[in-house]
């Protein structure tokens, strides 16, 4: 349930938030950290609140390391592989996702190896945890085997552009990705149409009722409509997520 239906308002341009404490299991390849992935449609930010880490980044743009710590806020647009690496065991950070409600109908895509996109089912098979494995009271095993796979994969796609460079390395995963979406994507119109339509919306009228005086009082009455809501992102119980155990989360 998006803000905007949960509490009447809209988060700003109708984002979602999350609070993730990035994983600090070691992955394949030594490193500390979450699972590999991008998003088709939405652009995602970090904003740091602890810890020290990294973001590995495959893109257009090719490889990329951005340190993390906290007061850093790093974004990226959709298409970015990211891994986020934790190298003290204390990287702790909020997510802000844009088309609130649109990454968990399923613009996510794992960077596995060629071989398991290519394979819907099998995809499938790893990329969903099943429901015995959600909250950090159960067995994490799925979710961390779901990191490593991606982890691999990652490996994988950043020697892909180290060699071909990024338009050739990256083309083979981003086809399997518009593949492996393309069919929940049929439904994504109406979340769109939801908190980040709605709050464009508003925007748009009270820009108009402000400067078109014919409104009369539109603008005055759109202020007298204000309300103040708040909501815990720290809740007792977590759930494991793609990067890190989660708080609550708002979409």
């Amino acid at each position: 349930m998006t803000p905007g239906a949960r509490f009447g308002v809209p988060l700003p341009g109708g984002t979602s938030v999350s609070h993730v404490k990035v994983y600090d299991t070691l992955g394949p390849d030594g490193l500390a950290g979450g699972s590999p992935h991008l998003h088709t449609v939405c652009t995602e930010a970090y904003m740091v609140i602890a810890g020290e880490g990294m973001v590995l980044t495959l893109s257009g743009a090719g490889y990329a390391e951005t340190p993390l710590v906290a007061g850093t806020i790093a974004w990226f647009s959709p298409g970015t592989i990211h891994r986020l690496i934790n190298l003290d065991g204390r990287l702790e950070l909020y997510v802000l996702m844009s088309n609130a409600g649109l990454p968990e109908a399923g613009d996510m895509v794992l960077a596995f190896e060629p071989d398991v996109l290519a394979d819907e089912a099998r995809y499938r098979s790893h990329a969903d945890l099943p429901a015995s494995g959600v909250t950090t009271d159960d067995a994490p095993d799925a979710a961390m085997a779901r990191r490593d796979l991606a982890v691999t994969g990652f490996g994988h796609w950043k020697s892909e552009v180290d060699s071909h460079g990024a338009a050739a390395g990256l083309d083979p995963l981003y086809s399997a990705a518009v593949e492996l979406v393309g069919g929940r994507a049929q439904t994504w119109s109406s979340i769109l149409d939801g908190d980040p339509a709605a709050d464009l919306d508003a925007s748009r009228a009270q820009v108009n009722a402000l400067t078109d005086r014919s409104t009369g009082r539109a603008a005055v009455d759109r202020l007298a409509d204000s309300v103040i809501r708040s909501h815990s992102l720290l809740p007792e119980t977590r759930r494991m997520g793609c990067c890190g155990t989660l708080g609550t989360v708002i979409h």
